[in-house]
Formats: structure tokens, sequence, C-alpha cells
């Protein structure tokens, strides 16, 4: 009787053990089929209308058609991204809140000595959006018709020539102090405040050279008011065609494309990550996306989380060096 009444016990234990398996399952699922269930939001560094709004807007846009949510942009300009990711950084790690990082965060690891957050540690990498490279701008008067010409004249006349910025430690400064450094010229540096003020300064000959993103950098040279040297990429730009990457002017390796990309905080689940990070693949993937981006000189990426975060490290790195040669300083 009693070995009856055991086996009995046994079995009603091992059925609420199962019941609760199920339960947890269940709930678990609830949850994962639950996400999104309220509006997202996109922090991004920079204010609207450059290349880091659209490329937000549109993805943003696209993943409100998948999954009926609301996706709003929150644009926090200032401190070189710093004021968008430490507020990303603080925000809940529910996969609603994320980072549009990019170039500027990779430079400002190592560019400011004391930032409230760690892009490698504070955040979890979705996916890479897009890249795109700079192109280095001549004025007219500059008498180069390519990066080598122009390496040739500032090796024969040292300090002569200038180049704008759009800040100092900014990514359109370094991009000019790998260049003088892989190189061996001496070009000096004048920062404005701002890209707008550095490409006016172009334009009217104050300044010789500027890097520049090819979105602004196209429009420029169709209308014949600068010419294009170089690009910072690796390969040539489809909107570019003509125009050789700098590192075939001897200076393999150059490459000092920015980036786009999604970040959410560290402790976000895993299975919110990779939510995010597969609706946004399939998104880089539709034909619509992809011609949007490439009319904007945009490079669209995609790939897995883990790819990204490879990426972010390699940048941090890469970086760093440049920083530390130039002794560039945050503003």
């Amino acid at each position: 009787m009693q070995d009856r009444k055991r086996k009995e016990n046994v079995l009603s234990l091992h059925r609420i053990a199962t019941l609760l398996a199920l339960s947890f399952a269940a709930v678990t699922a609830a949850a994962q089929t639950a996400y999104p269930s309220k509006p997202l939001r996109v922090i991004l560094p920079f204010p609207p209308g450059g290349s880091t709004d659209i490329v937000a807007r549109l993805i943003g846009q696209k993943l409100t058609e998948a999954w009926g949510q609301p996706v709003l942009v929150d644009n926090r300009p200032g401190a070189g991204g710093n004021i968008a990711a430490d507020a990303a950084a603080k925000a809940p790690p529910d996969g609603y809140t994320l980072l549009q990082a990019n170039v500027a965060h990779a430079i400002g690891a190592s560019l400011y000595p004391k930032l409230s957050y760690d892009l490698l540690t504070s955040f979890a990498p979705v996916i890479q959006l897009a890249t795109t490279p700079y192109v280095l701008l001549a004025h007219p008067s500059i008498p180069a018709k390519n990066t080598r010409e122009l390496i040739a004249i500032a090796k024969a006349r040292p300090g002569a020539l200038t180049y704008a910025s759009a800040g100092a430690g900014s990514a359109t400064h370094l991009s000019g102090e790998l260049l003088k450094t892989m190189s061996g010229t001496d070009i000096l540096h004048v920062p404005y405040k701002g890209t707008g003020p550095a490409v006016t300064a172009l334009l009217s000959g104050e300044i010789g050279l500027y890097f520049t993103a090819v979105p602004a950098a196209v429009p420029l040279v169709k209308a014949g008011k600068v010419r294009a040297l170089g690009v910072t990429s690796a390969k040539r730009s489809p909107q570019l065609p003509d125009v050789a990457p700098i590192a075939e002017a001897g200076l393999k390796g150059y490459d000092t494309s920015t980036w786009h990309g999604l970040l959410v905080p560290a402790a976000t689940p895993k299975d919110v990550v990779g939510k995010l990070n597969g609706e946004v693949q399939k998104i880089l993937e539709q034909r619509d996306v992809r011609d949007k981006l490439v009319g904007q000189g945009l490079d669209p990426v995609g790939g897995t989380p883990e790819q990204f975060g490879a990426y972010l490290k390699s940048e941090i790195a890469k970086w760093a060096k440049v920083v530390k040669a130039s002794g560039a300083k945050a503003e």
C-alpha cells in the first residue's frame, strides 16, 4: 500500500514538474512573440538631415511596416556622439532603445579620456547597416589631379598646403592625419565648427583641401566647384567611379570609411538581439532599400552581431593609433 502511494506521489510530482516546464516554455514563447509590443526608439548622435538620419529613418520605416510598431528617431547631437551614446547606455536593456553608432564613437573611445560608457562593454552589437567613404576634395587652385600628385606637391612644399576638418578629433581631421603619417608629408590642419563652415572655406579658396562624405562631395564635384583627388575606402565609389582610392597612391592599407550600425544596451536578451538582427538583415536585402542607400553614396553591409562586434573592435584599435600619432585632443 505504501509503495503504491509512493509511486502515485512520484507521478504527481512528475506531472507538476512537466506542467511547470510547459508553462515556463509557453511564457518564454509568448514573451518572444510579444516583442516588439510597443514603439522602438533609435537614438542618433547627429542632427536631422545627414546620412545618419537618412539611414535611421529608412530602416525605421521598414521596421514599422514589418512589425506594426512605430520607430521613433531621437536626434541627440553633441560631444562627438557621446550624448547619444550615454543616453542609450542608460536605457532599459529590453530592445526598445537602440543606438545608431558610427565612426565618431570608435574615435571617441580613445579621443575622450573619460567616458560614462564603454562602446564594447556597455552595448551589445546588433548589425552593421552601411559604410561610406570620404572623398579628398581640392580647390581648383591646387594643381593636383589625384592623390599621388598631391603628395608630390606636399613633399616639395612642406607646410604650404592646408586642409580643413569639421572639428579637431573628427573623422575628417584624422583622415588627413593618417594621410600625412602614411605619406610623410606636412599639411597644415585647420579645424572648423562643422561641415558647413569647412565646405564654405574650401569653396572660397580659404582652404585648399577637405575630406567629406560621398553624398556631400558628389554635387560639388559634378558642378566643377572642386576636384576629387581620391576616395578613402579600399575600393572605388559607384558615385565617383573615376576617382581612385587613396590607397592606390602608394599608401597601402589606407581606409577611413565611415559607417553606421545598431547597438543595444549590453544586458538586452540575446533572443531580442537576434530578432532585431534578422529583421534588419531582411530589410537591407530589399531592392528598394539597397537602391536608396546606394543612391545616397552608402554601401549596405548587414551580417551577424558577432561580425559587427569584431568590426567595432578593429575600428577602435585603428583609430586609437591615429589619435595617438596625431596628438588630437577633444574640443
